[in-house]
């Protein structure tokens, strides 16, 4: 990962460092107290992200930490989210490295068993000579005697990182659904400037409500690349189109004046197994199945300044598939069968091995990733 702290509102990017493990502990921390969570909490949560810091500059070769607080299911619950992304040699048992007491680092945390003992949810994902994911999510927990739910792992995640340097990102996604009922997932965005959060789509959990994505890269980097993207969201969120065509001629108009931004909007309808999709500038869109990845092409242009003929596409979606969408800050230089098993995983880490394997330093960066449901009576 490109050194850099870059944090805005309630998600802060961490660079690997000798100070890394004190930073974040001490941003953890101030998640944590702010969504009012009680000291004994709070002290397991630092001991977890402590292990997992020193984890990471013991063993990585290059690395970052991403804090940030995120709601999830049909009445949001917050949690503290710790997501680690290296470049490393791997974990080559992850089963053994989970259980509780392994430690080859001598960590205080005794291990990754603990730090997965002590989250509401954990995962991780390594692939061996390249590097490690591992996503932690921590919430207040109930009274002793209660019944815990599992914290639900997001349908969509979304990541941006600015380029290094900047403090805000210029790149910026939404997700909203369409028609759910009552109970159905609040809009969620990420943008850098913001309270960013991890799309859940919960909504569509049960009855694969469609859902609407948008990603906007303001042109350039930096505030008025920020500005641009920032606008992009505001219109999207105002919109009451649900053509992906339509909403781009309105994203263009309440762009007007600013930079710009290449943009791209998906409408995924989960029940009828069907994508639709409307993109302009770089912004790369796929269909990842198995070890398959199919294209959904944009047009040349710049949202705000020259729009060409808008044209849609449609396109089927497996059961079990991932919609990708990502800003140029990633290199489309990437396939699934050159990381085995990954899009099998959760959205969230299928966003952060795509940011660590295809995110590029000399740019703004993001990726959104939606997992369509799996087929009647598939495995788990």
């Amino acid at each position: 990962m490109d050194a850099l702290t870059a944090g805005a509102g309630d998600e802060t990017w961490i660079r690997q460092d000798v100070s890394l493990a004190a930073r974040a502990r001490r941003i953890a921390a101030d998640l944590a107290r702010r969504v009012g969570m009680p000291a004994e909490r709070i002290a397991q949560i630092e001991l977890a992200v402590t292990e997992v810091a020193v984890n990471l500059t013991q063993h990585a070769d290059d690395g970052a930490l991403l804090l940030r607080l995120i709601e999830a299911g049909p009445s949001p619950s917050v949690a503290v989210e710790l997501l680690a992304i290296d470049h490393g040699p791997g974990i080559a048992d992850l089963a053994y490295s989970r259980r509780a007491g392994v430690s080859t680092a001598g960590t205080p945390g005794l291990g990754l068993g603990v730090v997965e003992r002590m989250a509401d949810s954990f995962d991780v994902h390594s692939l061996m000579g390249r590097g490690t994911v591992l996503v932690a999510r921590f919430r207040k927990r109930a009274g002793q005697g209660e019944a815990e739910k599992p914290f639900p792992e997001p349908t969509v995640t979304g990541l941006t990182r600015p380029l290094s340097g900047e403090q805000v990102c210029g790149d910026a996604w939404a997700v909203k659904s369409i028609g759910s009922s009552a109970d159905g997932a609040p809009d969620t965005a990420g943008a850098a400037g913001t309270t960013k959060t991890t799309g859940t789509a919960e909504a569509g959990a049960e009855d694969h409500a469609p859902l609407l994505l948008m990603l906007c890269d303001g042109l350039g980097h930096g505030p008025l690349a920020a500005r641009a993207s920032g606008k992009a969201l505001a219109a999207f969120h105002r919109s009451t189109a649900q053509d992906p065509t339509e909403i781009i001629a309105e994203l263009h108009r309440a762009l007007a004046g600013t930079r710009g931004g290449a943009v791209a909007v998906a409408r995924i309808d989960a029940q009828r197994r069907r994508i639709a999709f409307c993109g302009i500038g770089n912004v790369s869109a796929f269909i990842v199945a198995g070890d398959t990845r199919s294209t959904l092409l944009s047009a040349p242009g710049i949202v705000g300044h020259h729009l060409p003929r808008l044209r849609g596409h449609e396109a089927a979606l497996p059961p079990g598939a991932s919609v990708i969408l990502h800003s140029d800050g990633l290199t489309e230089r990437w396939s699934p069968a050159a990381m085995p098993s990954l899009f099998a995983a959760s959205s969230t880490l299928i966003a952060a091995h795509l940011l660590r394997e295809a995110g590029v330093r000399r740019d703004d960066a993001s990726v959104v990733v939606i997992k369509a449901p799996a087929a009647p009576g598939a495995g788990s």
